[in-house]
């Protein structure tokens, strides 16, 4: 049995897409980069406002600091964790 997070939206990026701004990401979200394969996942920027995921992005700094080579924000956990965090979030 699965779930959608509908106000999250999954996309591919490819190794021919050097630089994230080639695909768009339109008003009110963001791109962030999840996992070791960087999977690329666009959220609404009201999430930047919840703590659980203020607290995630604590994690983020202490490792990556603010130099995000992808263009959008890496986060370094596995995308099974970073859907837990936000599919508690999906419903706010």
């Amino acid at each position: 049995m699965g779930f959608r997070l509908p106000a999250i939206l999954r996309t591919s990026f490819s190794t021919n897409q050097e630089n994230s701004k080639c695909v768009e990401v339109r008003k009110g979200y963001l791109a962030v980069y999840v996992g070791e394969k960087y999977k690329r996942f666009v959220i609404p920027i009201s999430y930047l406002n919840q703590p659980s995921f203020q607290n995630l992005l604590s994690q983020v700094e202490q490792e990556f600091g603010y130099d995000h080579p992808m263009g959008g924000l890496t986060i370094p956990c596995t995308e099974d964790v970073f859907q837990n965090i936000i599919s508690g979030l999906s419903g706010l």
